[in-house]
């Protein structure tokens, strides 16, 4: 056996003892992360203090983004539950569109929403109009969260200004314009057919606990149904859509400014600086203490207690995230991502499906649809370069499509969605996992269809 051959058989045993160590023998996945972390880069070869290390510096890498993005986004989720601005959301979208159809609803404000801003900003900004929509209509928080989790699984992997499709754009040297149009073209089926309908199917099939603390916590005890004084006190539906927007505002000005301004522009790095997923959390958070607080009257005391309530379920999500981050740099430094490239290489598949295999294989083993996407694109441009015919920017929904497949046990995301939804992993594996996989072939086949077409 050759030494790659070694190595994915070793990252598919360490995947599949980590799924039986949690759903069989019900060990907690922050333990089970490490434990099969550690054994993993062990018995890839690498010293076991080498494997310390890359675990480490996985936990710290992966929080040092998203534990920050989780905590303001929880804040400012709180924020929008306590004040009614929420339910304001929530009442006005089922209006519009009626109960049988609001989770189309939910898709279409993720698309939107999480075209300029990473999966779990999108993620945290309106999981609380999940849990209060759930609640007012008594629909399954699944056939909700599906919708909502695939708009911005979609928009995250395939549409610039995303980091990874920006890359991809420059390595295929695609013309962003376009690829964004031809995104919308394939991502919008996909994202329907991953989302609301798949979600339809599924909901009746998975049974979640009547409790959820988080669910809890975001929901929030105002109620705007009766024509009481409370209605008066709480947010207009126009502010408080726009508070929830002020990030993606913020962030997409940071995109148009990178664009259309010199490098040396002292406007650029302002919006640089504001549209930073942080910053642009933490300027919408300060925000909505005005906007959101002042009609409801809350002291200062009443918001410092809104954000310490809303933290302390987060606890768990970020340490088992974390482990995630920890799990994926120990397959990534062992060697499991060069062996799939040089598996790759040697195949003579057409360009686009060279592209969404590298990324595919990639995805399964190191759980970063970022790391595929770019891993795949460096891997595939020179190949698709000698091979001309194929529109640079369907390679890079190809590739994007490739990078979303298959999201399992050490993608920081799968956890992400299970403790939020407070899923077992067979039942996440069976919605999210599922919806990942929808996501990556459909967007492949609707790609391939519009090659046809152009």
């Amino acid at each position: 056996m050759n030494p790659d051959t070694r190595l994915l058989l070793y990252a598919l045993v360490a995947v599949v003892a980590l799924i039986a160590l949690i759903a069989t023998f019900k060990l907690h996945p922050f333990v089970a992360l490490i434990s099969v972390s550690l054994g993993l880069g062990v018995a890839a070869g690498m010293p076991p203090g080498a494997a310390v290390k890359a675990f480490q510096d996985g936990v710290g890498n992966t929080l040092g983004f998203i534990a920050i993005v989780v905590g303001l986004g929880t804040m400012l989720g709180k924020m929008m539950a306590e004040s009614g601005a929420a339910a304001r959301i929530a009442t006005t979208l089922i209006d519009a569109f009626g109960e049988r159809y609001v989770h189309w609803a939910v898709m279409v404000v993720a698309f939107i929403v999480g075209i300029p801003v990473f999966f779990q900003v999108g993620f945290v900004l309106l999981v609380p109009l999940v849990f209060t929509i759930a609640r007012r209509t008594g629909m399954s928080l699944i056939k909700i969260g599906i919708p909502l989790v695939a708009g911005l699984s979609v928009v995250h992997g395939m549409l610039p200004p995303h980091p990874a499709a920006m890359l991809a754009v420059i390595a295929y040297n695609a013309d962003v314009g376009r690829t964004i149009l031809y995104g919308l073209l394939v991502g919008l089926p996909t994202a329907s057919l991953a989302g609301p309908i798949f979600a339809t199917w599924v909901a009746p099939r998975i049974v979640l606990p009547r409790d959820n603390p988080i669910a809890r916590q975001l929901e929030g005890s105002s109620d705007i149904s009766d024509g009481s004084s409370t209605v008066q006190q709480t947010p207009g539906f126009g502010i408080s859509l726009f508070t929830v927007l002020v990030p993606v505002i913020l962030m997409l000005l940071a995109s148009v400014g990178d664009a259309a301004l010199d490098s040396t522009s002292s406007v650029r790095s302002v919006l640089h600086f504001v549209g930073n997923p942080i910053v642009a959390l933490l300027l919408a958070l300060l925000f909505s203490f005005w906007s959101l607080g002042r009609p409801r009257h809350f002291t200062r005391q009443q918001l410092m207690k809104f954000c310490n309530d809303c933290l302390a379920p987060t606890a768990t999500i970020l340490l088992v995230i974390g482990a995630g981050g920890g799990f994926n740099q120990v397959l990534v430094q062992s060697g499991v991502g060069r062996a799939i490239a040089n598996m790759a290489i040697g195949s003579h598949a057409s360009p686009l499906l060279l592209a969404w295999g590298v990324a595919a294989l990639i995805r399964v083993a190191t759980g970063s649809a970022t790391v595929a996407m770019t891993t795949a694109a460096g891997i595939v441009a020179p190949i698709a370069v000698a091979m001309p015919g194929t529109h640079a920017e369907l390679l890079v929904l190809a590739t994007g499509a490739g990078s979303l497949v298959l999201s399992h046990v050490n993608d920081a995301g799968f956890w992400l969605i299970k403790e939020f939804f407070n899923m077992t992993v067979p039942q996440t594996l069976k919605t999210w996992t599922v919806t990942e996989t929808i996501i990556g072939v459909a967007g492949l086949g609707f790609t391939l269809l519009l090659s046809l077409v152009l």
